[in-house]
């Protein structure tokens, strides 16, 4: 006899209401108008991806630097307002930005 059952036991009249779990859900990050841009540099010889153009509010622009950083199983971080990923990985950034609601603009290469 598992706890729905002996509640049943205990409160024969009362009637479950239904979960309402199913709510509609919010986006993690605060979407823009503007596209994001992404570009390739190199930094002492080795390539980096930059994302810039993103004026969300500075913990959600952490909070997007994690996610891309576990996605990609690299490093990075952010700071005056760009986001800095170790490796070109613009491809899978903007594939990424594209499916939570992003505009992305790809510039140089």
């Amino acid at each position: 006899m598992d706890l729905q059952d002996q509640l049943r036991n205990l409160f024969p009249d009362h009637v479950p209401e239904e979960d309402n779990t199913q709510e509609k859900s919010r986006p993690k990050f605060w979407l823009q108008d503007e596209p994001i841009l992404c570009k390739y540099e190199k930094r002492k010889g080795k390539p980096v991806t930059i994302l810039e153009g993103y004026n969300g509010a500075d913990k959600d622009l952490k909070d997007l630097t994690r996610e891309l950083k576990t996605l990609l199983g690299v490093g990075g971080s952010y700071k005056d307002d760009k986001i800095i990923i170790q490796g070109d990985y613009r491809d899978r950034i903007m594939d990424f930005l594209k499916e939570n609601g992003f505009k992305t603009k790809r510039v140089g290469g």
